[in-house]
C-alpha cells in the first residue's frame, strides 16, 4: 500500500511541472484566422525546436503565437525519456502591420 501511494505521488510530482503555456504577442491587430498544430515535433527536452511555421493563411503576418504542452504531449515525452518532446502551437493571424 505504501509503495502504491509513493508511486502515485511520484507520478503526480513528475507530471505537474510538465504542462506549460506560453503566449507571445506581436502587437498587431488580430483576426479570427488561426493555424492550429497540436503535434509540432521537438526533440531533446525542446533543445531542438520545431521547424519554423510559415503559412499562406497569414499573408499580413502573425499577431499571436501560443505554445503549450498538453497532457498527451507530456505523456509522449515521458514515454520517450524526453528525446521526442511534442508541443501544441496555435498561431493567430494579423489583420495588418503593427501600429506605431
Amino acid at each position: 500500500m505504501k509503495r502504491l501511494r509513493f508511486l502515485a505521488l511520484a507520478a503526480l510530482a513528475m507530471s505537474a511541472p510538465a504542462c506549460y503555456h506560453i503566449t507571445v504577442l506581436s502587437g498587431a491587430p488580430t483576426t479570427a484566422t488561426t493555424v492550429d498544430k497540436p503535434w509540432q515535433n521537438s526533440f531533446v527536452y525542446g533543445l531542438v525546436p520545431p521547424a519554423e511555421m510559415t503559412s499562406e493563411k497569414c499573408p499580413s503576418g502573425v499577431a499571436k503565437v501560443e505554445t503549450e504542452r498538453s497532457f498527451l504531449n507530456s505523456l509522449v515525452a515521458g514515454l520517450t525519456w524526453s528525446l521526442y518532446t511534442p508541443m501544441h502551437v496555435t498561431i493567430t493571424c494579423a489583420s495588418g502591420p503593427v501600429p506605431r
